[in-house]
């Protein structure tokens, strides 16, 4: 399935470097910036890589730390210690 995946943000200075790391990892994703919002489409798949969120931030980071400024997810959810995607998954 080629469909869109999406994963929205509230827009604040918490969300920018996770936003940016998403933008880096995944070329093919369309970013929306909204005054309240970021969404973030994808065909297929997107994932979020806690190494490139780090590298940003400069310090540590759970991905769990995701969850609190999420908006809304369109997908399927896999998450790992080092990764969350957001996919249609067969």
């Amino acid at each position: 399935m080629n469909a869109n995946v999406f994963i929205a943000f509230q827009a604040n200075d918490e969300t920018r470097p996770i936003i940016e790391a998403i933008e880096q990892d995944n070329p093919h994703a369309t970013i929306t910036h909204m005054p309240a919002m970021v969404k973030i489409d994808a065909p297929g798949r997107l994932t979020i890589c806690k190494d490139t969120v780090e590298g940003l931030l400069g310090r540590s980071w759970n991905l769990q730390e995701i969850h609190i400024n999420l908006i809304s997810i369109s997908g399927n959810i896999e998450e790992t210690d080092e990764s969350f995607t957001v996919g249609w998954f067969r």
